[in-house]
Parts: C-alpha cells; sequence; structure tokens
C-alpha cells in the first residue's frame, strides 16, 4: 500500500491535505462538504509511498487518527495479481516466454540415381526436406546429351576437369564422373551436407580419390581461385546450380565469366528458375542451348566452334529423318 500526500478524497468528499512524511504530531487539516444520501457511503483511501517512505505501523496510526480500521485496508494480493508477479519474475517482462521447439534432425534418402555411364542406376543420398534440391533428373539428362554431342562425343563426355558449384548432393559431378570426367571439384559450403551426403555419394559410387571438396561459399572460391584450385585454374566444364532465390544471377554470372576459372573452351550449364533473363553470352562463350523444364530452365554455354558442330548435328538428323519419311 502506497502513502502520497496528495489528497484523500471519498464519497463523504472529505479533502484532506497532509505532509505524511512530516514527523510534526499535528493532525492534518481537512473539510467536510456533507452530501445527502440515503445509503452507507463506501471510504476509498489510496496511499502513494513518498520521497522519505513510511513505515506501516505509521500508516495504521494515520488510519486509526481518522476512524478507520486499519485491517480493512490491508489486503493480500490476488491470485492474478501474484500469477503476474511469478511470470514477471521468470521473465522480466510480465508474461512467460515460451522457449523454441528445437528443430528436428536432418535425415537423408535415396531417390536420386546416376543415369549413365561407370556408375549407372547407383542410387544417391538426398537430404530430406528443402535444405539442398538437386538438379531433376530429366534436367541432368538432357544437359549431359547436349554436353556430349556439342563436345563431338555423343557417347561420352570428352575427359577434362568439372567444377560443381553449389554441389550439394554432388549429383551433377558425379555424373560428370561416371560419363567420362577426369576429376571433379565439388563446392559446398553446407558442411552437414558434407559429412552426410556429398562424401558418402562419392564413396559409394566409387569416384572420392578423383575428387576435390571445398567447404567455402562459391563467391570466396571465385575471388580467391588460385588459392582453392591452383595456378591451372581454368575448366573444362562448369556447372552452376544455385538455390534460386538466395542468389543474383545477374552478380553470379559476371563473377563467373570474369573469372580465371573458365577458359576459351569452357563448357557452363546453369539452372535457373522461370522469369530469370539470361545474357546470349557468358565472357568469350556464347549461348548454345537454352531448354525449359516447367518452371525449371537450361541454359548451357560454350565455345562458337561447338555451336556451329550442334547446328551442323541438327542440319544432319533434320536430314536423316526427310530421308527415312520419304523412304
Amino acid at each position: 500500500m502506497a502513502v502520497s500526500s496528495s489528497p484523500i478524497v471519498s464519497p463523504l468528499l472529505i479533502n484532506i491535505r497532509t505532509n505524511l512524511s512530516s514527523s510534526s504530531p499535528e493532525l492534518p487539516r481537512f473539510s467536510i462538504f456533507p452530501k445527502p444520501t440515503s445509503r452507507k457511503p463506501a471510504v476509498v483511501i489510496s496511499f502513494c509511498k513518498s520521497r522519505d517512505g513510511l513505515a506501516n505501523e505509521e500508516k495504521k496510526l494515520l488510519l486509526e487518527r481518522y476512524g478507520y480500521d486499519a485491517n480493512e485496508f490491508v489486503s493480500e494480493l490476488s491470485p492474478k495479481t501474484t500469477r503476474r508477479r511469478k511470470e514477471f519474475q521468470k521473465t522480466g517482462k510480465g508474461k512467460q516466454v515460451s522457449p523454441e521447439d528445437p528443430k528436428p534432425p536432418r535425415t537423408t534418402h535415396k531417390l536420386l540415381q546416376v543415369l549413365g555411364g561407370k556408375a549407372r542406376r547407383k542410387k544417391l543420398l538426398s537430404a530430406k526436406g528443402m535444405d539442398v534440391r538437386p538438379m531433376m533428373e530429366v534436367v541432368k539428362g538432357a544437359a549431359f546429351d547436349i554436353l556430349q554431342v556439342a563436345g563431338g562425343c555423343p557417347a561420352s563426355l570428352r575427359p577434362g576437369r568439372w567444377l560443381d558449384l553449389y554441389s550439394g548432393t554432388g549429383s551433377v559431378g558425379i555424373e560428370a564422373l561416371s560419363r567420362g570426367c577426369s576429376e571433379v571439384h565439388f563446392v559446398e559450403m553446407d558442411p552437414w551436407v558434407v559429412s552426410n551426403v556429398l562424401r558418402p555419394n562419392l564413396e559409394w559410387t566409387g569416384f572420392l580419390d578423383v575428387s576435390v571438396i571445398h567447404t567455402v561459399r562459391v563467391e570466396n572460391l571465385l575471388e580467391r581461385a588460385v588459392q582453392f584450385v591452383g595456378k591451372d585454374q581454368s575448366f573444362d566444364y562448369i556447372s552452376v546450380t544455385p538455390p534460386y532465390t538466395k542468389v543474383d544471377y545477374g552478380v553470379l554470372m559476371d563473377q563467373i565469366s570474369s573469372s580465371a576459372l573458365v577458359g576459351e573452351d569452357t563448357f557452363i550449364v546453369v539452372e535457373y528458375p522461370l522469369r530469370t533473363d539470361m545474357l546470349d553470352s557468358c565472357g568469350c562463350l556464347v549461348k548454345i542451348a537454352d531448354r525449359r523444364f516447367g518452371r525449371t530452365h537450361l541454359a548451357i554455354y560454350g565455345p562458337r566452334w561447338a555451336l556451329k558442330r550442334r547446328k551442323s548435328e541438327k542440319s544432319l538428323q533434320t536430314v536423316a529423318e526427310k530421308i527415312q519419311m520419304e523412304g
């Protein structure tokens, strides 16, 4: 119960002015303005703590001086008030804050497989949920078919080095190794994915010895290629399969095109979402294919000689189809 020097007002219109912090024994002055009423008036007395403060005994003495029963004005806290006070003591904010539910453990499953080459039909691990979104198998199959034709060897890839950016499960790089690539560098920044998905997939397919894993951000690797890859920087193939919503494709492709990782004969495979504008060239390379698979698009950049070879292959296919129809 708090005590102050403010006037004490009741339905009796008793105006009491006193300095409760004073030690003077004199009673405070008051004036009474009678008001006719037919029922027993209720008395409300409010105390606010003064600067010097009052002991409980002094409060009771003051009430008794004015003819009030001090015990009537000493009430216990209500259950609701007690509950709020306990909550405040626990949280400091007056409301109990429930702890956040712990995230469920990350798990894997086998939904992917190698489509061609030495490790064909071998199942690959992938993370459950949307943390890692591997390239769809229909997109992956189309990409390697285009690369093999453009490289002049429809049955397999030309031997060379592959850089798998945003590798995740390693599905694209493993497909490259299975189809004839000599070495693949995997770039994946998530240590859990590397330990529980990528490395087990490489061990299962038998390609761990011809693989290099870089647990870094793609942007960091592009900026410091010599540190991570070495002096022999340019790659024969580069795959770019980033999480759609977390990258700016314009900035990313500009970084790649200006990097020493790209050579004059490099092929670049880019998976990108709908409503994304991709340029017709990437540095010294030209776009040789652009395919759509639902909401997913696939762009492939390569040297100009590959574009001419692909056009000639198309013309040969057209001629062969006409001969078959006429025959």
